[in-house]
């Protein structure tokens, strides 16, 4: 691994895992050596990251000097807990995972009186029921929306029948409760809602419908607000 792809792990590491964190659990969030930790946190150190702490004891960024510092109004830091603290807990892994570090970034790119009120947010999430278990890999799905490619689906309605289909996916939508894609329906030749939880597999097929993600997605969601669906796809 090249060393600045290292150190940029590091800080990572630094950023996400709690502080202090000892050079052994840096070693191992890192795959490099613990003796490899010491000489990086020195380089780190020298290139003006404020980081507290010393070999036995443990490691904790006080100061990230890879990120200039942010200033939001109480209100606004609020917002980002509230909204980041809910996508922790309704995301799928690689959402949840992304939204507890740009949290932890956060942290780290506030002035210290405001990351205390990030960290001691008045308002948070918090949901007792977690959405519909999702087998498929939802990161590869939201990037084949973004490449806009058509997808072939192998999808269970309500009743358990279960159907290939070919979708043009829209977007991804946490809808009365659980995971929806919003897609193009080639079998139906209309837009429909599928739940993500239904969704046995998926292959990206070599088709795109580039450029016309954005005013389908439009449309579509017009359609919603002008008559909400009673029933997700079935």
């Amino acid at each position: 691994m090249p060393r600045t792809d290292r150190l940029f792990q590091l800080m990572q590491a630094l950023r996400d895992l709690p502080a202090p964190a000892t050079a052994l659990a840096l070693a191992l969030e890192t795959g490099v050596s613990e003796r490899t930790i010491y000489r990086d946190i020195d380089t780190l150190r020298g290139l003006g990251a404020v980081i507290d702490g010393e070999a036995g004891f443990g490691f904790t960024l006080i100061e990230d000097a890879t990120l200039p510092p942010l200033g939001f109004v109480p209100e606004e830091i609020e917002a980002l807990v509230v909204g980041l603290t809910e996508v922790t807990q309704i995301g799928d892994p690689a959402l949840a995972k992304a939204a507890k570090s740009a949290l932890t970034k956060l942290k780290s790119r506030l002035p210290s009186a405001q990351a205390h009120r990030l960290k001691h947010a008045v308002l948070t999430a918090k949901r007792f029921y977690k959405p519909p278990t999702i087998v498929i890999d939802a990161s590869a799905l939201r990037q084949a929306a973004w490449e806009e490619r058509t997808i072939a689906v192998d999808y269970a309605d309500a009743k358990g029948k279960r159907t290939v289909r070919e979708l043009d996916p829209l977007t991804i939508t946490f809808l009365d409760g659980t995971h929806c894609l919003l897609a193009y329906c080639h079998l139906r030749e209309d837009y429909r809602v599928f739940r993500l939880d239904r969704m046995e597999d998926f292959t990206v097929t070599d088709r795109s419908f580039r450029p016309r993600r954005i005013p389908m997605l439009r449309e579509f969601k017009a359609r919603l607000e002008a008559e909400p669906p009673r029933h997700i796809q079935s």
